[in-house]
């Protein structure tokens, strides 16, 4: 829902687009990108009115939208993804031609990919480019990227980044969508805040602060500050020794306590995920030794790992984590009933427990039996959340926990982490963003190239001691 929102973005220039999940800002890029209609208002493009009433209109008027969902071909190659839409208006193809077409197009923006490569072996970062290209390829003019580092870490958000900056340079207004701060004030010209479909906020970037705009999205004065850390911590919870995989994790060892949060660091690909999914079972290990309150566990699935009592909230919530057209009731007794082998659940006993954990958890939502694909992922997470503590854990492992959320919810999670924390429950925190692990992390684990290369305190660790690990710095 949207009520009387004004804003301009002149040619060149970034304009951050701001707000909470719900805010409105996915059905402003919607009517832009001409999927949505509006009520009422205009559109001006170098002031004259444009009537954007289906996507192929707002193509025509110069307007490309590249969301979270990448839409790809991923069995295609590089430049048949780039070219494929001029395909349509070609009676032959000339291979050829479209291979040093596209060559040459991703090279003037700096993309050096091998154009004949499938870009199912592209990484996740040079798909985000290709998507980006495919829009310019379009001859777009204003240029609409929803959340584009939001699966990104490292040198892959500074390479988008600097991308951006550079099609700015060449008169391309983009509309930038991004949950991480320090992203906006890095990269764009003004801001424009919505809360609950109204504008709360615009002006210059460089008239404002992070503060001031987590206060104009939440709508009450905002303090930054670290979760209040359990510092008591209990016996051993989790003793992993020599983990190895081939090719991919290298002889890892490291304990957690009862109370403690373990904080896994590390740039994309060091093996931090896949790490993860060993503990859990959900991927296989060569050789080395899980024990879980003192007793060896056999996690060669998820379901025996579920059974001893341990948890994972995946990074990818909605393939992973829901089943997104299930309902919020539906979802969170999924995983009691696998770890009680229960086949049934009666539906209001389902719908007890959802409204139990809505109030403790205060999950926006506003019907319990309809699909959890209709809330923000800020609510989706928090049911994630709701499963684990349902069935009852030991040991709680959280990958990204907070990406793609907004700040409030954002802050919500680390507020709940804190509370598990406190409650004996032992945690290991994954996160690309540093000072998300610098301040909920008891101590800090930094992984390169499938190896623990460092342990740090977590009241003494820096981002930059963290990233001097990360790339394989030695002490």
């Amino acid at each position: 829902m949207l009520n009387d929102v004004n804003f301009e973005i002149a040619e060149g220039e970034v304009l951050a687009l701001i707000g909470e999940n719900g805010a409105g800002k996915s059905t402003l890029i919607r009517i832009l990108s001409g999927a949505h209609q509006p009520d009422s208002g205009s559109v001006l493009i170098n002031g004259e009115t444009a009537v954007i009433d289906s996507p192929a209109s707002a193509e025509a008027y110069g307007i490309a939208t590249v969301y979270q969902e990448l839409s790809l071909f991923p069995e295609l190659t590089v430049a048949e993804n780039l070219m494929f839409s001029t395909f349509i208006d070609r009676p032959l193809v000339d291979w050829r031609k479209v291979r040093e077409e596209s060559a040459s197009f991703l090279l003037n923006l700096g993309l050096h990919v091998d154009v004949d490569s499938p870009v199912s072996q592209l990484s996740i970062a040079e798909k985000q480019m290709l998507e980006i290209a495919k829009a310019l390829h379009r001859d777009a003019k204003i240029l609409i990227l929803d959340e584009p580092t939001a699966v990104l870490g490292g040198a892959d958000v500074d390479h988008l980044l600097e991308l951006v900056r550079g099609l700015a340079r060449r008169g391309v207004s983009i509309i930038f969508v991004s949950h991480r701060l320090e992203e906006v004030f890095g990269l764009a010209d003004h801001y424009l805040v919505l809360k609950d479909g109204r504008v709360s906020g615009s002006g210059e970037i460089a008239a404002t602060n992070h503060d001031d705009l987590v206060s104009m999205m939440v709508g009450r004065e905002f303090e930054r500050s670290a979760a209040t850390r359990n510092d008591t911590f209990g016996d051993v919870v989790l003793e992993v020794e020599g983990l190895s995989r081939e090719g991919v994790l290298r002889d890892i060892s490291f304990s957690v306590h009862a109370g403690e949060v373990v904080g896994l660091a590390g740039l994309r690909g060091a093996g931090r995920t896949e790490l993860a999914r060993a503990i859990y079972g959900a991927d296989p290990i060569d050789s080395g030794t899980v024990r879980l309150s003192g007793a060896s566990i056999a996690v060669k699935d998820p379901v025996r790992a579920i059974r001893a009592g341990i948890g994972l909230v995946p990074e990818e919530r909605k393939t992973q984590g829901l089943f997104t057209s299930l309902s919020t009731a539906a979802n969170i007794p999924i995983v009691e009933m696998t770890k009680r082998r229960r086949l049934f659940a009666r539906p209001a006993s389902e719908h007890a427990r959802a409204r139990r954990h809505v109030r403790s958890l205060r999950i926006k939502v506003n019907d319990i039996a309809a699909p959890v694909a209709t809330l923000s992922g800020g609510n989706q997470q928090k049911v994630v959340l709701a499963k684990w503590l349902e069935a009852g854990v030991e040991l709680l492992i959280l990958d990204e926990p907070t990406r793609g959320i907004d700040v409030g919810a954002k802050q919500e999670i680390y507020e709940l982490i804190a509370k598990l924390c406190a409650d004996g429950l032992a945690i290991i925190v994954i996160s690309s963003e540093l000072p998300e692990v610098l301040a909920l992390s008891h101590r800090i684990l930094v992984m390169h190239h499938g190896a623990i290369t460092a342990e740090l305190d977590g009241d003494l660790a820096t981002e930059e001691l963290i990233m001097h690990h990360a790339v394989g710095g030695t002490q």
